[in-house]
């Protein structure tokens, strides 16, 4: 089932939304004060290809400098791809089918809003 489920996921969204986490993960990339910000970006964006099956969580008590990360990610590009997560979400709520698709696309959203810190585990 969780295979179906992410192949429709892909197929209908959870690739631009990937995509655009890759973006924002090559962007960070570009200047070596990014990096850290690139590697959430990349984890989380690979999670978001294929999200069913897997959860992410926190990797432990958030320091000051992830809780630092967080803020200023938050103000350079996390609202933006957590906007992307809620309309997306709210395009699936549409529908029935699509229900389960909206609430991964919430989760996401709050993934985006502070990727730093943060692993991707299998349920």
């Amino acid at each position: 089932m969780r295979t179906i489920l992410n192949l429709i996921w892909f197929v209908l969204g959870g690739f631009l939304m990937g995509l655009g986490w890759w973006v924002a993960g090559l962007v960070m990339a570009i200047s070596i004060v990014g990096i850290p910000w690139a590697r959430s970006c990349f984890m989380i964006g690979t999670f978001c290809f294929t999200p069913f099956g897997r959860e992410a969580v926190e990797r432990g008590d958030p320091g000051v400098l992830s809780t630092l990360g967080n803020i200023i990610w938050f103000l350079v590009a996390g609202w933006w791809l957590a906007l992307g997560h809620v309309m997306s979400a709210l395009a699936n709520f549409a529908t029935i089918i699509g229900i389960p698709f909206g609430i991964q696309h919430l989760k996401l959203a709050m993934c985006a809003l502070a990727p730093v810190g943060k692993t991707v585990v299998r349920r």
